[in-house]
């Protein structure tokens, strides 16, 4: 029951992640009447709130191996307070209160992610590179589950009569959902904690993390600002109302089915050899996005299948990579993660902070009747940008040293 019980973990903080990266934009102005150039400073603010806390959190997951337990209790403490809040702000509420819920829940879901990832050579069953990657294809598909679970349940709350759009019964079915799994994982946290040497930049230069934490970071970029752009895109780019639900669903299902696969297959021919074939398949979703014709349903769950698949390896091949490189060193994990989760957290701050503002100055408003320029606007930062970004990422995947597949 170990890995089952890491999924359903992961599987929380992923139905977390959702309604933080994806929702919350078009909750905040759409339900409480805050600026999209607002949300976007609020958003790059809590980042830098996470500059200083991710590393500590690491630290201090490191720093007391023992009280890993009450870690984990702590962060789905968070998330279970969190959200009941969230999504029961009135409109005209103050941009402090927000940001004062925001800073709790980015900080639990800091918390238990920085925890999950950085115990992976505690949770799996050997400190191997085929069982780290084993357990990333566990712990990555409870997360696409939990995205899944998350991107569906709004429109299901709302179809059974809730109010205010769904988001009110969504933020206490997230809070129970935390409740819950906490008291269900407590028993991978009794596991003894595996540790390793203090950090250094010399240490992660040598062990060919710091590479890897770059590479994190620009592969963050274009899929933080699809994210972030997402509902916007289908719903006033693609002029498919309703769709964006169904449409998100299929992109992490699609992810979820080939996690296991390329898994699979890293182990046979290696994690860069993986990357080089799944990374042209997001290249060319957003080359197909970009051209896309308004209506175009069946072309956009195309490339929503395409694109999945290519997030499937990024999400379970590059973490794994990460902890291989860790465990061999016999560096500490935990505080490493924490500047792992920094970068992918910085990258969806700096796609809010840029593309948002961006957006308003061209004239978009969400679920209005933009201009040609505004809806092209839109265009260009959802599928053109990013697709510049994921070469970039391409070309440092190349660049990397090739591995022998994990025994």
């Amino acid at each position: 029951m170990l890995y089952p019980r890491v999924s359903l973990y992961a599987l929380m903080l992923a139905a977390a992640g959702i309604p933080l990266y994806i929702h919350l934009p078009r909750f905040a102005a759409v339900n409480l009447g805050i600026g999209l150039g607002v949300i976007g400073t609020v958003l790059l603010l809590i980042r830098l709130v996470d500059l200083v806390q991710d590393p500590l959190i690491g630290w201090a997951i490191d720093r007391w191996p023992g009280a890993q337990m009450g870690f984990a209790v702590l962060a789905a403490g968070g998330l279970a307070v969190g959200f009941p809040l969230l999504f029961s702000l009135p409109q005209g509420a103050s941009v402090g209160a927000l940001v004062a819920i925001l800073i709790l829940l980015f900080s639990a879901y800091s918390l238990g992610t920085i925890l999950l990832y950085g115990r992976s050579a505690t949770l799996a069953k050997q400190a191997t590179p085929r069982e780290l990657m084993t357990l990333a294809a566990f712990r990555e598909g409870g997360q696409l589950a939990g995205v899944v679970l998350a991107a569906s349940a709004p429109a299901l709350f709302v179809a059974l009569g809730a109010g205010a759009q769904g988001y009110p019964a969504f933020g206490l079915f997230l809070g129970a959902l935390a409740l819950v799994t906490m008291v269900l994982t407590l028993p991978i946290w009794r596991r003894a904690p595996i540790t390793g040497q203090g950090l250094s930049f010399d240490g992660l230069g040598q062990a060919g993390a710091l590479r890897l934490l770059a590479l994190a970071l620009v592969n963050s970029l274009p899929v933080a600002i699809t994210s972030t752009l997402f509902l916007f895109f289908v719903e006033d780019r693609l002029q498919l109302p309703g769709k964006a639900g169904p449409l998100l669903i299929l992109f992490f299902l699609s992810a979820g089915a080939t996690v296991p696969l390329w898994a699979r297959l890293s182990n046979r021919i290696g994690p860069k050899q993986t990357l080089i074939i799944a990374m042209p398949l997001a290249i060319l979703g957003f080359v197909g996005a970009a051209m896309l014709a308004p209506g175009n349903l069946a072309g956009f769950a195309v490339i929503c299948l395409a694109s999945g698949a290519a997030l499937g390896a990024d999400m379970v091949v590059l973490p794994a990579m990460f902890s291989v490189v860790l465990t061999r060193a016999g560096l500490n994990a935990s505080a490493a993660f924490g500047i792992w989760s920094f970068a992918g957290k910085l990258g969806l701050a700096l796609a809010a902070f840029f593309t948002l503002p961006l957006l308003e100055r061209s004239g978009f408003v969400p679920g209005q009747t933009n201009s040609a320029q505004a809806l092209e606007t839109l265009n260009l930062a959802y599928a053109v940008l990013p697709c510049i970004l994921k070469l970039g990422a391409f070309g440092m995947v190349l660049t990397l040293p090739t591995e022998v597949p994990a025994k």
